[in-house]
């Protein structure tokens, strides 16, 4: 006799309306870092702690509608030497007024949504979790950092 069970998958759904908040409070976060927008090349942010870690954020490409970006942590962190340094992608859209993370650690425009577990081990919600993760980035920027070149406090 064959018992049959009834297992339940919980599918991941997307979304869209965090995600695109996201990606519309990360364009603003990102215009106020990158003060003098259309002139810079980039700038690079001192952040707290001990390590001596910058963020630097440079314009890679420009188009007359998008930006992309290389958002970097930069310098050694004396707390965590073992952890890689970060290396984010980003495309600004201007028309849209959003800001969305492409490429992190080198794995190119994510899907929306994966099937878990999968040959990557990427999570359901990989690419929502790239964009919250420069959304407390670039929060901690603005509110514990300074600029290296020019120093002097981003206001919120």
């Amino acid at each position: 006799m064959t018992q049959i069970t009834e297992v339940a998958v919980l599918r991941y759904k997307v979304d869209l309306k965090a995600f695109m908040a996201d990606c519309e409070a990360n364009y603003y976060r990102l215009r106020k870092l990158l003060t003098g927008f259309e002139e810079e090349a980039g700038v690079a942010v001192a952040l707290p702690g001990d390590g001596g870690d910058l963020m630097t954020i440079d314009i890679v490409e420009r188009t007359p509608y998008t930006y992309l970006l290389d958002v970097r942590q930069a310098g050694v962190s004396a707390l965590a030497p073992w952890l890689p340094h970060m290396h984010l992608r980003v495309r600004l859209y201007h028309d849209a007024r959003l800001a969305e993370v492409v490429n992190c650690g080198g794995l190119r425009s994510p899907r929306p949504r994966y099937l878990y577990p999968n040959e990557g081990m990427l999570q359901p919600d990989e690419k929502a979790q790239w964009n919250r993760f420069l959304s407390e980035w670039l929060a901690l920027a603005i509110r514990h950092g300074f600029a290296v070149a020019a120093p002097c406090e981003f206001v919120e």
